[in-house]
């Protein structure tokens, strides 16, 4: 049993491949003799890959007779359908029943892109491309051009830009420059947030699956799979934290208000 905990420690470790700088894009990067950073392939990998399962789906449901009844046991198709009615559940929560379905596919997108970036990084020979800035501050870019986007075209763009003003036109010069300030700050704070926690998610995991107590590897007594646990949690939060964020910015940009009934 503890020669097969050491097997499973060895396989599992990021530092079984990282200790000497090694990984799979940085080996393909010398073969290939291209010069793209890791973290934009790896990215780039994910999202060929998401797309496939996207198209995998679509044929199975493509090839079913009636698609209403789901299929039995643990499948592909049932996994794909459960992720969809949980995304839509929180769609429901904080969009609610009128705008959920709007919005719906781009929740499920930006989630399952984030999650798919963050766990990659527990796979041996892999590093999380949401722990390099440019990555992240272009996710929060990304929501950020979405959510006001629609906001121009749910109120209309003029009534957008009004709403910034608040609803006493005499506070207006104070207020105007706070709210765009606020809101330009949105993308930034996004992609801070989710950097640092997965950089930091990161080294904590290989802090303790190289500590050594007493000539002893924490990792090699307890076994690696409770610090993956704590890891793979770490990656649920922090996309799930991105994604809520980006329906509140959504919600409050599309919300129509009457300043009237606030004054």
């Amino acid at each position: 049993m503890k020669k097969i905990i050491a097997l499973l420690t060895v396989l599992f470790s990021t530092q079984a491949l990282a200790s000497s700088g090694f990984t799979w894009i940085g080996a393909a990067q010398d073969a290939l003799h291209t010069h793209y950073p890791w973290w934009v392939i790896t990215f780039a990998l994910i999202g060929l890959g998401l797309t496939v399962v996207g198209f995998i789906y679509r044929m199975k449901i493509s090839a079913l007779s009636n698609p209403v009844i789901p299929d039995k046991g643990i499948t592909f198709r049932n996994i794909v359908e459960v992720y969809g009615k949980f995304i839509y559940s929180q769609c429901n929560a904080v969009l609610g029943e009128k705008d959920a379905p709007v919005y719906f596919k781009f929740v499920a997108t930006i989630f399952i892109l984030i999650f798919s970036a963050n766990i990659i990084g527990l796979v041996p020979g892999f590093l999380p491309p949401t722990e390099h800035l440019s990555t992240t501050l272009a996710l929060g870019c990304f929501s950020f051009i979405y959510f006001n986007l629609k906001g121009c075209k749910e109120l209309g763009t003029l009534n957008y830009i009004k709403h910034f003003a608040g609803p006493l036109w005499y506070m207006a010069v104070l207020i105007f420059p706070i709210e765009i300030l606020s809101t330009c700050i949105r993308p930034i704070s996004l992609a801070l947030r989710l950097k640092g926690n997965m950089m930091g998610d990161h080294h904590v995991l290989t802090t303790f699956l190289n500590l050594d107590v007493m000539g002893f590897s924490i990792a090699w007594v307890f076994g690696a799979v409770p610090f993956y646990l704590l890891g793979l949690l770490v990656c649920f939060i922090q996309a799930y934290v991105f994604t809520m964020l980006s329906m509140v910015y959504i919600s409050l940009a599309t919300a129509h208000h009457d300043h009237a009934e606030q004054h």
